[in-house]
């Protein structure tokens, strides 16, 4: 089932966030304002042109908010919709108010000063109701919202709103889909296609970030560009209703690393965690991950981008496709490279994206146990062993002393990104290695500084600090975050994390805006067309994502807990068993519908937490005392580790 289904009232129409839709009715209304000549303003409100305030925005429509202005005076629509057919709105303005709708049979408008009541004809419903509806609807989302505090501030908020107010319907396909920006995929919003598109990498990055807000709508995201795949398995950089398909080329195959961390983000254990996204995705992704090594191999038997020769497509087999197929459209990496056509792949293979392919084949061996699909999963495990050997090999510069990409002619490239430390999300160095690696990278001069992660190295010779040539990007932020994070390099990560959570929130309070990228520097506006930087992109909440992983993150062991160092908090998370709170404060504490599971010292580490039907397990690092709701009165760590396992009664395991 589609989440949200498409039917009753909610922000279905791309081309506006001033109004509402009806589905399956086609039904519309919205709001606007006149200007100073009398004349209705309508439809000039996006992400980028007269947006003044995201408020909240329910998956469903029941309620939303928003406040945009039109010659310096604003209007503030509260809108109580959902499943349902009546929609309640508050129009609230110091200037005059516009109404549009088409005048419907079976349909009235009534308007009672700000509100304004649309209704079937027959309905019991009256526009004096508004205001209590609007309340009460209030209540029930914030009841419901993930929240954050402290050292997050509103980031919660502004990860919500990228996803939810980007949820649309595109009527030629007759589904609910939600792409990364409504502004990106609407020509009438400035962007670059008719009413909707797709992209590949864009998606899974979409559904990790909707999976804090709810598992069955990060379920229909993540799953909604697998019937686009062509026969051979190969998920399409972008489908769209007015540029089609890419048949030529792919994007990084990040599908099963997202999936499976927003499952285990799920729950507590397996019990409790989404098993149906898994089902819904495994063997498209298992399928997509197979057409890499089939089609992609270039210099060396590596894996290298490319794009395969499309009859009717003079473009396709270019080297500027192959470049797209990165994601990294301008990246400086390719400047120097060519295109082969034997291979139909550049003549550059890439350390990022054959790291990324064996943390594929990690998650997806992972999903596959979990499905009980053994044979498969001994499979995917022994081939990421085996290519991750040979591209640590391979990729190794001796004179660098860390990965580089390497040509056709075997030297190895120069250019250096935030992708040369995917090969430590494949596991490709060992952990003495990878901290050198770390440190060396992340050098104020290179890729680390007051604003990490520059999408190429501030000492590169391609280094223009614009688009891909410098801007920060989230799903490269996180890609390279977790690679730290797989070899335990807290400082590191705590560090990257938090300034990029400062630059995420700086201009979410600034502009009301989840970017597309971000500023290498400080004092650069994005905001406007001009800048290449959509202003509502779902995937920037990926730079909060990474710094809740700081206080909570679900990884393959079990989750683990611990104190950032300043006050934080993180509510009302969605998981099967309940929602969970984390609160770092004098102490750090976890607790479930209330119920505490955890009450530490700041100065414990909680990780490998499970907590089934049966039985509660952990392993405490660190120093101080830890109660674990059910298990022992207290438990004392001193530097070093304990293991901690009990039956949920009580009794020792």
């Amino acid at each position: 089932m589609t989440v949200p289904e498409p039917r009753g009232w909610n922000t279905w129409d791309v081309r506006t966030h001033t109004g509402m839709t009806h589905l399956p009715s086609g039904l519309w209304v919205r709001f606007g304002l006149r200007d100073a000549a009398g004349a209705p303003v309508l439809d000039g409100f996006t992400w980028r042109n007269g947006l003044v305030r995201l408020g909240h925005h329910t998956v469903d429509g029941s309620f939303a908010e928003v406040t945009v202005e039109s010659g310096g005076v604003e209007l503030r629509l509260t809108m109580a919709g959902g499943p349902g057919d009546e929609l309640y709105v508050r129009a609230e303005s110091a200037g005059t108010v516009v109404v549009e709708w088409p005048d419907a049979t079976g349909w009235r408008l009534d308007r009672d000063g700000d509100d304004v009541l649309v209704a079937p004809t027959d309905s019991a419903a009256t526009v004096h109701d508004t205001g209590a509806v609007l309340e009460q609807r209030r209540a029930a989302a914030d009841a419901a919202r993930p929240t954050s505090g402290g050292w997050y501030r509103d980031a919660a908020d502004a990860l919500t709103r990228a996803v939810t107010w980007n949820t649309i319907h595109a009527p030629d396909l007759d589904r609910v889909i939600t792409p990364t920006s409504r502004d990106f995929v609407s020509v009438e919003r400035q962007g670059f296609y008719g009413s909707w598109a797709l992209h590949a990498w864009d998606t899974f990055f979409t559904g990790l970030v909707a999976s804090v807000v709810d598992r069955d709508y990060a379920r229909g995201i993540m799953a909604q560009i697998l019937p686009f795949a062509d026969a051979a398995g190969m998920i399409p950089n972008r489908v769209s209703d007015e540029r089609g398909t890419t048949w030529d080329r792919s994007q990084p195959p990040v599908g099963a690393l997202t999936v499976l961390s927003a499952y285990l983000a799920g729950g507590l254990s397996d019990e409790t965690r989404d098993r149906r996204l898994l089902e819904a995705t495994y063997e498209g992704l298992l399928a997509w991950h197979d057409w890499w090594p089939a089609h992609r191999r270039g210099p060396h038997g590596l894996l290298a981008w490319g794009s395969d020769p499309v009859d009717g497509d003079p473009e396709s087999a270019t080297l500027d496709r192959t470049k797209r197929e990165s994601g990294l459209d301008d990246s400086p990496m390719y400047d120097e490279a060519a295109y082969d056509p034997a291979t139909h792949t550049m003549d550059l293979a890439d350390a990022g994206l054959n790291a990324l392919h064996v943390a594929d084949a990690e998650a997806l061996a992972a999903m596959a146990r979990i499905l009980g699909d053994d044979a498969t999963a001994a499979r995917l495990t022994a081939e990421a062993e085996d290519a991750r050997a040979t591209a640590a090999k391979l990729f190794w510069d001796d004179t660098a002393r860390q990965y580089r990409n390497l040509r056709a002619d075997g030297s190895h490239d120069p250019h250096v990104s935030p992708t040369l430390l995917y090969p430590l999300l494949g596991g490709f160095p060992d952990a003495a290695t990878a901290a050198s690696i770390a440190d060396a990278l992340l050098a104020p001069d290179v890729l680390g500084g007051d604003r990490p992660l520059p999408s190429v190295a501030r000492n590169d010779s391609g280094f223009a600090a614009t688009y891909w040539r410098g801007r920060i990007w989230a799903p490269m932020a996180y890609l390279a975050v977790q690679g730290l994070r797989r070899y335990d390099l807290r400082d590191h990560s705590r560090a990257v994390s938090g300034a990029l959570l400062e630059l995420f929130l700086a201009e979410w309070e600034t502009h009301s805006a989840v970017r597309e990228n971000y500023p290498a520097f400080d004092g650069e506006d994005l905001t406007g067309f001009q800048q290449r930087s959509d202003g509502l992109m779902a995937w920037g909440g990926l730079l909060a994502h990474l710094a809740f992983g700081e206080l909570a993150e679900a990884r393959p062991d079990g989750w683990r807990f611990a104190h950032p160092g300043v006050p934080a908090e993180l509510a009302n998370l969605p998981l099967g068993d309940g929602r969970l709170t984390v609160t770092a404060a004098d102490r750090l504490v976890v607790t479930l519908d209330g119920v505490v599971l955890i009450d530490a010292a700041p100065g414990v580490v909680v990780t490998a937490y499970r907590r089934t039907s049966t039985e509660v397990s952990a392993v405490l690092t660190g120093s101080g005392d830890v109660r674990i709701h059910g298990g022992p009165e207290v438990v004392t760590v001193d530097g070093g580790t304990r293991h901690v396992q009990f039956v949920r009664e009580g009794t020792p395991a």
